[in-house]
């Protein structure tokens, strides 16, 4: 079981990795390719629109190919794209290549969180106990390192030299690191996909983790931009506030569990998702760069457990784990496919910083939909 943990965990912490790589070269891809902050948002929705399709298929293609399988094949895809994006920027400067490498990373991560996290759920079931949120903040600390490195490297090493040697790290790493699955594995009945499409626990699950995955879509998108555009910061120091932001957000998932355990789901997601929209809104209205970047480390604290909670409680029955995870996630990562057009169109009229308002104006009315995470079926004690 050690082992399994330990695969599970590296599989979610390369994945943060390639992903914030990316996240972290936003800005220099920004200037490299010359876009307004509309066109940046029409960029970005390539690497959305592929993440979502993959959650139309991941579900079933987890259910058919097993989770080891699933998540190897992906691992490819997130390498293929990390390189195509790097010759994009750094290479030949192309808006179309650098869309075609987005598209690809966005679908080779989409597979992959959907089959990662089923088999989450599965070791999670296994122990009894909370640790969901322990995965991801793993992934939060693969994007942690991945903003450090770009900040360390983003005048002295080339773009494309430093994502594609995050490509190669990914896919052998995967590769490794998934030998140790043995959960969510290749099943045999039908996958109850459209059954799940059906079920309103599951719906509302969705509906709040598209929410939730927003407030963290538009921090990763957009924070490094906002305040290089917004509060004068250099392109390095706008790496370090993402920086600050997915730290927060780690230390949020790996408290999260204890707190989780103690208090149940739905009080500590409620005080999460306060701790965001106080945070995003001390970010965009001090007007002050240190409260602003303490405001940047609340929202990262409060968007921690929404992603993790939301995948835990649509596992919650081993038997359709798969699907309802997959139906969660589409929903969910409609956030992604929306939200960089969104936040880059409103930012055209009133500035970046001032467009990331819209978080908080759709949290609050989320706080609604909460109820609907209460654990059902085999899910551990405790997690109410």
């Amino acid at each position: 079981m050690r082992a399994g943990i330990i695969g599970v965990a590296v599989t979610f912490g390369l994945n943060g990795v390639a992903v914030a790589s990316w996240f972290a070269r936003v800005p220099a891809a920004k200037d490299a390719l010359a876009l307004d902050a509309g066109a940046l948002g029409l960029l970005l929705l390539a690497m959305s629109a592929g993440a979502v399709l993959a959650m139309v298929t991941a579900g079933e293609v987890t259910h058919r190919l097993g989770a080891r399988r699933a998540v190897r094949g992906a691992a490819v895809g997130v390498a293929a794209g990390l390189a195509v994006v790097g010759a994009g920027i750094g290479v030949w400067p192309s808006v179309r290549a650098t869309g075609i490498g987005l598209f690809l990373l966005g679908y080779g991560s989409g597979t992959c969180n959907v089959a990662m996290n089923v088999e989450a759920a599965a070791v999670e079931r296994l122990i009894g106990r909370t640790i969901m949120p322990r995965f991801h903040a793993v992934w939060s600390s693969g994007t942690v390192v991945a903003a450090g490195v770009a900040a360390a490297v983003a005048v002295r090493l080339p773009v494309v030299v430093h994502l594609t040697g995050v490509a190669v790290v990914t896919v052998v790493g995967t590769f490794v690191a998934a030998r140790s699955f043995r959960h969510g594995t290749a099943g045999t009945a039908k996958s109850g996909v459209l059954a799940a499409w059906r079920e309103p626990r599951t719906l509302l699950i969705g509906l709040l983790v598209l929410v939730l995955a927003f407030t963290e879509g538009t921090a990763n998108d957009w924070v490094a931009v906002a305040f290089v555009d917004g509060y004068a910061f250099g392109a390095a120091a706008g790496a370090v506030v993402f920086g600050v932001f997915v730290t927060s957000m780690t230390i949020g998932r790996v408290v999260g569990t204890v707190a989780l355990d103690r208090w149940g789901r739905s009080p500590v997601l409620v005080g999460s998702m306060v701790s965001a929209i106080v945070g995003t809104a001390l970010a965009v209205w001090s007007g002050e760069p240190v409260v602003a970047v303490g405001g940047v480390a609340l929202w990262g604290l409060g968007t921690a457990l929404g992603f993790p909670v939301g995948m835990s409680a649509a596992a919650d029955e081993e038997e359709r784990a798969a699907a309802r995870v997959g139906v969660v996630a589409v929903i969910g990562y409609t956030a992604f496919l929306a939200g960089p057009p969104a936040v880059g169109l409103l930012g055209d009229h009133v500035g970046v910083l001032r467009a990331l308002l819209v978080v908080p104006l759709l949290l609050v009315p989320a706080l609604a939909l909460v109820p609907a995470v209460r654990p059902v079926g085999s899910a551990p004690a405790g997690r109410g």
